[in-house]
């Protein structure tokens, strides 16, 4: 993939060149109002009903030909969505007519995006998107419609890379799930109260905000959103306090190869400290017995129960240290506990490299856009749809 965008951007010429103009949005399209469509009123069919945030279900007949461009006008405002097929837009979106032939359908769903529509939101008391203001709006076009197809190419492109890998993804995903749930609940392991494999279970606190000496000190402290940024290990954090700040609060240190546990917020979000830490009061540290537990098959178990069943009710749910102690966890022999998050973390590190394509193939489609919608590069059309079409018939 990589290989064959250098290829195009070596077609390119840097310097801005003629055949561009700039346009106001409407002498572009017009913005057609969508057609209400209860879920109660749609028969069966293979047609694509369309809501301002995508696909909301199928009806038996199409509102409108495609290809077509959908653009949220209520909810979702200003999202704006592709289709090949007929479809059908409902009364919260707008759908596109052009005025002008000659453009690229794809091309002004790409420009579309990079013009960020959703910014445009009416300040009148109902939000929404006003079709004047999208209207008014200036942008730069390739006059001829070869280069608008030549950028569409491109970009597409790396949008069916992208759309590959999150399929793999979510492949891998759904396989992992299979055999959590094949390792920690179809095996007829014992169950235990989590109580009695650990050593110690408790919150932390937070120091006063107002005292400067408790922070900007060595000890790392950890918020909810340290674990939700974390993953499965977390070897950093925003914020650090100070050995005073530490001891003026019920923070504590929780040391290294522990489990940390969200208890308020983001509940049931879990991760392993690489590092000694303290916590805030909305996380609990975990220290296990080594002897009968692996850290590690402990994360995957949190991982997979839902905590939220668990939680107290009230005007914000949340779980409590008395609630993980009171918490039955199957409990393998340690041999075999170490052999199924073996399985587990590699699985995990397979997501994680899929998760990194996927963000390295984003990275350079922002930068393709960027480039090639402003008109900064220029590309050799010709070149571009040839090895377009050679990619099309390798794959």
């Amino acid at each position: 993939m990589l290989k064959l965008l250098r290829k195009m951007n070596q077609q390119t010429k840097i310097k801005i060149q003629n055949n561009w103009q700039e346009v106001k949005l409407g002498s572009l399209f017009s913005l057609e109002y969508g057609k209400g469509l209860p879920e109660r009123e749609r028969s069966k069919g293979n047609v694509k009903v369309f809501g301002s945030n995508g696909i909301v279900g199928y009806h038996s007949k199409p509102l409108v030909e495609g290809p077509g461009i959908i653009v949220g006008r209520k909810g979702t405002i200003g999202a704006v969505v592709y289709t090949d097929e007929d479809f059908y837009p409902i009364d919260t979106t707008y759908f596109i007519k052009l005025k002008d032939k000659k453009i690229n359908w794809k091309w002004l769903f790409y420009k579309l995006i990079s013009m960020r529509l959703n910014k445009l939101n009416s300040a009148t008391g109902t939000p929404g998107l006003n079709r004047d203001i999208v209207y008014s709006q200036k942008t730069s076009i390739p006059i001829k419609y070869e280069e608008q197809n030549a950028i569409a190419e491109i970009l597409s492109i790396t949008d069916s890379k992208i759309e590959l890998i999150e399929r793999e993804r979510r492949a891998t995903e759904q396989l992992r799930r299979g055999i959590m749930k094949k390792l920690l609940e179809e095996k007829k392991w014992p169950f235990v109260r989590f109580e009695s494999i650990c050593k110690k279970i408790r919150s932390g606190g937070t120091p006063l905000t107002s005292k400067k000496e408790y922070y900007n000190g060595k000890i790392p402290f950890v918020k909810i959103e340290d674990i939700t940024n974390a993953g499965k290990y977390l070897s950093n954090t925003q914020i650090k306090i100070s050995k005073e700040g530490l001891d003026n609060s019920t923070a504590w240190i929780v040391p290294k190869n522990s489990l940390l546990l969200a208890i308020y917020g983001s509940l049931g979000e879990v991760t392993i400290n690489t590092i000694n830490v303290a916590t805030n009061q909305a996380i609990l540290g975990i220290i296990l017995d080594k002897d009968k537990a692996n850290t590690d098959y402990v994360y995957y178990f949190f991982k997979n129960i839902k905590l939220i069943r668990y939680a107290k009710q009230s005007t914000q749910a949340n779980l409590t240290a008395e609630i993980i102690k009171n918490l039955e966890i199957p409990l393998p022999p340690i041999r075999e506990q170490k052999h199924i998050a073996e399985i587990l973390n590699t699985i995990d590190k397979k997501l994680g490299l899929q998760k990194l394509r996927k963000e390295k193939i984003e990275k350079v489609k922002k930068g393709l856009m960027n480039e090639l919608l402003t008109g900064k590069k220029r590309l050799n059309v010709e070149k571009v749809l040839k090895i377009g079409e050679e990619n099309g018939k390798s794959n």
